[in-house]
Formats: C-alpha cells, sequence, structure tokens
C-alpha cells in the first residue's frame, strides 16, 4: 500500500507602518523549512493590504523554495556521492 504523505505550511504575516512580513513555515514530517518575505508600500501608495501579503508571501515562498531544492541537492549529493544541481 502506498503511503500519502501530507506537507503542512503556515503562513503568518505581521504588519508594521507600511512594511509586510510573511514567515512561511513548511512541515514535513521528519524536518521542518521557513522562508520570509517582505514587502514595503510607498507612501504614495493606497493602503491595500492584501496586496504587500501577496507579495510578502511569494517572496517568502521563492526562499522556501530554494531551501527545499538545496535541501534535495544535498540529499542526492549524500548517495551519489558527488556534486548536484537541480535546475528550477
Amino acid at each position: 500500500m502506498h503511503s500519502h504523505p501530507v506537507w503542512r505550511l503556515e503562513v503568518v504575516f505581521t504588519e508594521d507602518d507600511r512594511t509586510t512580513r510573511a514567515d512561511v513555515m513548511l512541515d514535513i514530517g521528519e524536518h521542518h523549512h521557513h522562508g520570509w518575505g517582505r514587502a514595503k508600500r510607498d507612501p504614495d501608495d493606497l493602503d491595500m493590504p492584501v496586496v504587500g501579503q501577496e507579495i510578502a508571501a511569494a517572496r517568502a515562498l521563492i526562499r522556501l523554495a530554494h531551501q527545499l531544492l538545496g535541501a534535495a541537492e544535498s540529499e542526492i549529493e549524500e548517495i551519489e556521492r558527488q556534486a548536484v544541481h537541480i535546475h528550477e
């Protein structure tokens, strides 16, 4: 029987004046990963919190994606005993 892994992703936003920060936590069972991203609103921009949240979350997820690729590369390198690069 095949298992069906479940990965849990949580995004938490903090806002301070014109800056929005997103912290992304990924729980994949044995390992936990964290990414963060920020968005700054220009003083002349409209106050639209969801836009800052989208930008900050996207940047956090990009960082998280790079961490996951790096972790996969390291695990493959341990097995193969040679340098590995996974293309995005």
